[in-house]
């Protein structure tokens, strides 16, 4: 069954009239089709007994039917009411739907209002942000393959990260070089915006590359990915520009025992909680436990976040063909930070990362 024909089974079991999709990786995940509306209406509505169709704002239906969706695709004009003219092509499938399915995550207020005043007696027994969780959860060998090829190309922006480092370049220049680089290689778009910090900027998780010049003698940490086709990749290194000092070595030689032991842990049946607990507990014994402020990983797919989160408490035993990050990571304010990560799938007796960049600390040279 394709993607779509399991939803719309899961609507007949659900016993709803209409499911309204507004996530954009979501209905990618059906059409083929991404597009980022902005303020614009963009929806895919599937019925149990009638065909979908696609809406979206007049500018993007030529690109909708190129991406290869072979259903109607509904366009609106900007100075148009979008859900009088939904209401109109939902009327003309099903003439009063009753009981909707929607996506209880990212259905802005104002739409879900919308639906309210074209359809007042409308209820919304079914959570399709649950569905699409289950649904994403085991990848096929294609998707699968999308995001092996993913994974190279992140393979690719590290080695063009490393040979880019040079004493007084800074985060955002390195970023610069990165992304340059993988657009001359047909990479027009990352899997979200590139990271690197260095020295005690990397105890900020996730925080923002800045003018800051990379000096020598300082770990440098970097995290990104790609999107193929549809599907990301998200992988983190961190490296020492120069010798690094005794404290930043222990810290992340304490972190790459981490990650590798839960690397080497995963297979079928293991929970995320024991997952997570392989990580963090070594990283705790080595007294660094309450640096360690983040889950170990979150499965990724479509999106670089998705459905479900490696940490305490989730007793969900992983399943071949589960995708999720391994990346533990230390956070030392004012002294150092250190991230490893690698994004796996289940196979039948582990787990198979997607990228391969050599773990191990590699020392840089300092260049100017």
């Amino acid at each position: 069954m394709t993607h779509l024909e399991q939803l719309q089974q899961w609507i007949n079991d659900q016993h709803v009239d209409v499911a309204y999709i507004s996530d954009p990786t979501d209905i990618n995940y059906f059409t083929n089709f991404y597009s980022d509306p902005e303020e614009r209406v963009l929806a895919l509505f599937v019925f149990p007994n009638a065909e979908p169709f696609l809406f979206t704002p007049a500018l993007s239906v030529e690109a909708a039917k190129k991406a290869g969706w072979s259903g109607d695709v509904f366009g609106y004009l900007d100075q148009e009411d979008p859900f009088a003219l939904i209401a109109q092509h939902i009327k003309a499938r099903t003439n009063q739907p009753h009981a909707w399915a929607i996506e209880k995550d990212s259905l802005p207020y104002a739409r879900f209002a919308a639906i309210k005043r074209a359809f007042p007696a409308a209820e919304f027994p079914a959570d399709a942000s649950r569905y699409m969780e289950r649904a994403k959860l085991i990848k096929s060998p294609d998707e699968i393959a999308k995001m092996v090829a993913a994974g190279k190309e992140a393979d690719e922006c590290f080695r063009v990260g490393f040979d880019a480092l040079r004493t007084g370049i800074t985060e955002q220049g390195v970023v610069a070089e990165i992304n340059y680089a993988m657009m001359k290689q047909g990479v027009m778009h990352m899997s979200f915006d590139t990271i690197v910090q260095a020295g005690v900027n990397a105890a900020d998780p996730h925080g923002e590359p800045t003018s800051t010049a990379i000096v020598p003698n300082e770990l440098v940490l970097f995290d990104l990915g790609t999107n193929h086709q549809g599907y990301m990749s998200d992988a983190s290194r961190t490296v020492a520009f120069g010798a690094p000092m005794a404290k930043q070595k222990e810290v992340f030689d304490v972190c790459l025992e981490a990650q590798l032991a839960a690397m080497d842990a995963v297979k079928p049946g293991l929970t995320a909680a024991e997952l997570d607990k392989i990580a963090r507990d070594i990283i705790t014994k080595a007294g660094y436990g309450d640096y360690f402020i983040h889950r170990l990983g979150h499965g990724i797919g479509t999106s670089t976040h998705e459905f479900p989160s490696i940490m305490a408490g989730n007793d969900m035993p992983l399943t071949p063909g589960m995708c999720f990050s391994i990346e533990p990571g230390i956070y030392i304010p004012g002294v150092v930070g250190v991230r490893i990560e690698d994004c796996v799938h289940v196979t039948e007796t582990g787990g198979e990362p997607f990228t391969h960049t050599d773990k191990q600390l590699q020392i840089i040279p300092v260049k100017d």
